[in-house]
């Protein structure tokens, strides 16, 4: 099953049987104070030279975030768009909690974008699936419902189900709907982990659809973040994850192994250009 979005001049496709596609994470004011001043100012240099930054160190689609106290999203998150659209070629990931700003958005946006994100909560598959629908977009969907988020693999499991059967009553495709299965940090949820996996799949077994996730989250309040998250990219994509939600700098290197390991890469090129890259860097 191939999840396809593009730019106005390039398109990635997500899908099991290609190269694990990473989204870059770091357009996001949470926790970045300086990031949230220069929004709350209408300042987008930031948010530019982040999208050139992730594009450099190998991400696929780069995500944009202005969702920040003080900041109007419905004014400020199409002008992000523009401006990353116009810094570089990489497919957007349009990421917002309103609705209507990711209207807002998806009318300036040209090309295909992946949309963050409808949940399995009644109002969300309501206000935001039409959205999809009408611009032709491909869409997150969160394992989410009115109950919360949920700690096992069977609701996962349920959740993920309802989101397509309803993106799919409401005329969008299954193949335009990635699944994230939010995981839970480990230090808090010692089971979230395994949870997590069965869940992948079964998602995968059950319903064929493309994966994604914040491989971040696993880490949160540990030491040795970096570590986890390595390890951590490792088994999702093992197990069927095929989009990351990550900052592509720290993980890239661990990804691509692993997509080597598992035959995604013809003659280990991607690796060992990669590789060459690096060694280069470094002086």
């Amino acid at each position: 099953m191939e999840t396809k979005v593009s730019s106005a001049s390039k398109e990635v496709i997500i899908s099991i049987d290609r190269p694990t596609v990473l989204i870059g994470e770091r357009i996001n004011p949470t926790g970045r104070k300086k990031l949230t001043g220069a929004l709350k100012a209408g300042d987008l240099d930031i948010v530019k030279k982040d999208a050139v930054a992730q594009a450099k160190a190998g991400a696929d689609i780069i995500d944009v975030n202005v969702n920040a106290p003080g900041v109007d999203d419905i004014v400020l998150l199409p002008k992000a768009i523009e401006a990353v659209m116009k810094a570089v070629d990489a497919p957007v990931c349009i990421d917002s909690p309103n609705p209507d700003a990711l209207e807002a958005a998806l009318k300036v946006y040209k090309g295909k974008p992946l949309v963050n994100s409808v949940s399995g909560e009644t109002h969300s598959l309501k206000r935001v699936l039409p959205l999809i629908k009408e611009y032709g977009a491909a869409v997150v969907g969160l394992v989410q419902d009115d109950d919360g988020i949920p700690k096992n693999a069977d609701r996962r499991v349920a959740i993920a189900h309802k989101i397509i059967e309803a993106a799919e009553k409401a005329g969008v495709p299954r193949e335009d709907v990635v699944i994230d299965v939010l995981t839970f940090a480990i230090g808090a949820e010692a089971a979230s982990g395994k949870d997590v996996l069965e869940a992948i799949r079964r998602i995968r077994e059950e319903l064929g659809v493309n994966m994604t996730m914040g491989a971040s989250n696993i880490s949160f309040g540990m030491p040795d973040r970096a570590i986890i998250n390595n390890a951590w990219v490792t088994a999702v994509i093992a197990a069927g994850a095929t989009a990351l939600i990550v900052d592509a700098a720290k993980v890239r290197p661990s990804v691509l192994a692993t997509d080597l390991i598992l035959g995604r890469d013809r003659f280990a090129r991607r690796f060992i250009e990669d590789h060459r890259k690096r060694q280069q860097a470094e002086g």
